[in-house]
């Protein structure tokens, strides 16, 4: 078996056709992500989801997962989770999102800690300066991953635009306070600015699509709307003038945390929507606007998603629940929603 583990096998993405290989023991995603081909992917931690595509023929054995991830009944129909699959023989799956992400180099780099502001009770903005010695490159959307003493990874998505890294090196990220979490505790607590850090990215496939023209639904809950942030911002840069309704979804009207922000870009950018869903409002919050899941409401809104591109991010009960009933009760392709699930180690 020592034979068969450590062997290079072939990997073949249809349609695409696209082929990489395969080095030692690695997984199918952690190759693809060596030589530039840009499977989808969240957390790389078998944990989202986000990875899971049909394989076709080959064979693989899976890593540590959660359930929620991949199901039995999922692994016995042939899907694999690339982040934690790895190849006993020459593989072909099956991804229509395959990309080329060549371009940018994952690089790891000290950051500093430029500024600290609470936007919430539970979330904190970090604004972080990078070198300026080298340019960091990213799509809109993506992540990067601290490297904490102990060797242990955080995930947290960019809420800045790439083009900004031009005249003012650095990004922004919002991470959410979870109770008893170590590197959550010391944001919210010891964490201060001047600080260094150390950073590693950029990561993820959740980014615009922009060889399309179809109306797009941006989909947030909590935090997950900082990589929206990041994409709005793009396409004002770029004077991407397809139709953009967003909806931002929170227990409470302080969750929604960025509206001056939301308000400037209403403003300038005709084409874009906003609807704010509120699923926990109390009677001192004196809230009129929308209730519900956040996920519901472009069900309320829509009968027929097929010409749509959807973008996702923020709970992972959120994404899943939209996931599956925009494909299976709005038409929406399966292959035109684009997801980036926020797992926790407690997911995990």
């Amino acid at each position: 078996m020592t034979e068969i583990a450590h062997a290079s096998f072939e990997i073949t993405v249809q349609p695409s056709g696209r082929a990489f290989a395969t080095q030692g023991a690695e997984t199918i995603l952690a190759a693809a992500i060596r030589t530039g081909v840009g499977l989808p992917y969240g957390c790389k931690d078998g944990a989202c989801g986000s990875c899971k595509c049909k394989k076709l023929s080959g064979e693989v054995s899976h890593g540590t997962h959660s359930d929620k991830a991949l199901t039995a009944e999922e692994e016995a129909g042939g899907y694999v989770l690339t982040c934690c699959a790895t190849p006993h023989s020459d593989v072909v799956l099956e991804s229509r999102q395959v990309t080329d992400a060549s371009s940018f180099p994952i690089k790891k780099m000290p950051v500093r800690v430029a500024a600290l502001e609470k936007k919430s009770h539970d979330v904190m903005q970090v604004r972080l300066q990078l070198p300026a010695s080298e340019k960091f490159r990213y799509h809109a959307g993506q992540y990067v991953e601290f490297i904490l003493r102990d060797g242990a990874r955080r995930a947290y998505s960019m809420a800045t635009a790439p083009h900004v890294q031009e005249t003012a090196p650095g990004i922004e990220l919002h991470i959410r306070h979870m109770e008893g979490g170590k590197f959550t505790d010391h944001v919210f607590g010891g964490m201060k600015e001047k600080e260094i850090l150390r950073v590693e990215g950029p990561f993820g496939s959740f980014f615009l699509r922009e060889d399309s023209d179809k109306p797009i639904i941006l989909l947030a809950s909590g935090t997950g709307f900082a990589p929206i942030k990041a994409l709005i911002e793009h396409m004002r840069h770029k004077s991407i003038n397809r139709p953009v309704t967003l909806y931002w979804g929170g227990r409470r009207p302080t969750d929604l945390y960025d509206a001056s922000w939301i308000a400037e870009h209403t403003a300038s950018m005709p084409q874009f929507r906003y609807v704010p869903v509120i699923s926990d409002a109390l009677a001192e919050d004196a809230w009129t606007g929308r209730t519900g899941f956040v996920h519901q409401a472009v069900l309320d809104d829509f009968a027929d998603l097929s010409g749509y591109q959807v973008y996702a991010c923020g709970a992972p009960i959120v994404v899943d629940s939209a996931r599956a009933a925009y494909t299976s009760e709005r038409a929406l392709p399966a292959e035109e929603f684009y997801a980036d699930a926020f797992t926790s180690e407690a997911d995990k």
